[in-house]
């Protein structure tokens, strides 16, 4: 009972947090992109909550809320297969809180939170129901190519583990994703593996990501191999071995590496439990600095905006693509101007907000350290973002 209440102040205070930055957030170009010029699942779930919801902010998030809070209840149920204690079950799920990787998941429209969800609740069916998990898989087909990495993975298991009818399945349904969505080699030979290195440190944090890292290598050598090392493993080093070519879309690949988290999760509490009391300091240690890393990542993220007091040079906050265009918008509706000209990428963000693209008004962004006198500033706090001068132009 004392757990269940814990778990439930742990969701509840999530959520209060969550709910808060997004409503922080305006709508980036990429995620303006996924709305209005992308042609996916993902797409018709988000403009389902905006027909429903109403055309605003919360509406936008919904899905990726509702898929995070699904995420927190599946991986709470699949992590009892791999751990035990109920207390370790709930650090578990603190740490998958906290890692910068789920919360921008959480409260950004991308493909990465839909994965997240998608992988977690495969291998809840799959604990449950072969045949329930063989369904799911064909339907994972047609709704998002990033689950190609899920079938090759459970190939790469069929394989080893001589289940010959899921090997020529999931080959199947590899193939047909890579139909209907491309095969991810493209362009000229790049190396690209330190930055693909550094993205998934990003993500989960340098010291989880080597942890995780090292679990699926221990496991490999000492032949602790089930099917969700399988997915991970695969699409880890599918990833790693693709980075030497070219740059990865990390938002493909880091879900992989995420849902391995009851598999370290797993191993670390073994480690620590086999050991003497005395002999325990090395993984206290790991511990703290882990949860150190998280609380101090998780900080800035929530207290991006804040962010801004400390930087020269304010477009350098990771979230300075998120933050301008709301504010900027409710300006020009103030002085009555429904439509105007500017960049690709801000153009596509103000049509979220109702400023649709014409040739009656051009707007055109000053640098922030211009002396010049702007039409519009937008500021947070007394710190300038944004400068732009709006034009209107005489058409005939």
């Amino acid at each position: 009972m004392k757990y269940r209440l814990i778990l439930l102040l742990i969701v509840a205070m999530d959520a209060g947090i969550l709910l808060f930055e997004a409503s922080r957030l305006s709508i980036s170009s990429a995620e303006a992109y996924l709305l209005y010029h992308e042609t996916s699942f993902l797409q018709q779930i988000v403009t389902a909550s905006l027909d429903f919801f109403g055309h605003n902010d919360f509406a936008l998030r919904l899905p990726f809320l509702f898929f995070h809070f699904a995420s927190l209840f599946l991986l709470y149920q699949l992590s009892k297969e791999y751990i035990n204690n109920d207390r370790n079950r709930l650090w578990l799920l603190v740490t998958f809180i906290l890692l910068p990787g789920v919360v921008s998941a959480a409260v950004v429209v991308s493909h990465a939170g839909f994965l997240i969800f998608g992988l977690l609740l495969f291998f809840y069916v799959a604990q449950r129901s072969q045949k329930g998990m063989y369904a799911l898989l064909a339907i994972y087909a047609f709704l998002d190519g990033g689950f190609a990495y899920l079938f090759l993975g459970l190939f790469m298991y069929a394989l080893v583990e001589k289940k010959r009818y899921l090997a020529l399945y999931t080959l199947i349904l590899y193939m047909l994703s890579i139909y209907l969505y491309g095969f991810p080699i493209h362009g000229y030979p790049r190396g690209h593996f330190l930055d693909t290195i550094g993205l998934y440190s990003a993500i989960l944090t340098p010291v989880i990501f080597i942890y995780i890292f090292y679990v699926l290598y221990r496991r490999y050598l000492t032949a602790q191999r089930d099917m969700l090392w399988y997915v991970s493993t695969t699409a880890l080093l599918f990833a790693l071995i693709t980075s030497f070519r070219q740059k990865i879309n990390i938002e493909e690949f880091a879900p992989y590496l995420i849902i391995a988290l009851p598999l370290a999760a797993q191993t670390f509490a073994s480690s620590y439990r086999v050991r003497l009391k005395e002999h325990r300091k090395f993984y206290r240690g790991i511990f703290i600095a882990a949860f150190i890393l998280l609380i101090v990542n998780a900080l800035v993220v929530f207290f991006n905006k804040e962010l801004y007091f400390f930087l020269e040079n304010p477009k350098k906050n990771f979230v300075y693509n998120m933050d301008v265009a709301k504010e900027l918008a409710e300006v020009l509706h103030k002085k009555k101007i429904d439509c105007i000209a500017t960049d690709e990428k801000m153009q596509r963000r103000l049509r979220f907000y109702g400023i649709e693209k014409c040739d009656n008004y051009t707007l055109d962004q000053l640098p922030l350290d211009s002396k010049k006198d702007s039409d519009v500033t937008i500021s947070y706090k007394g710190v300038v973002l944004y400068k732009a001068d709006v034009t209107k132009l005489n058409n005939k």
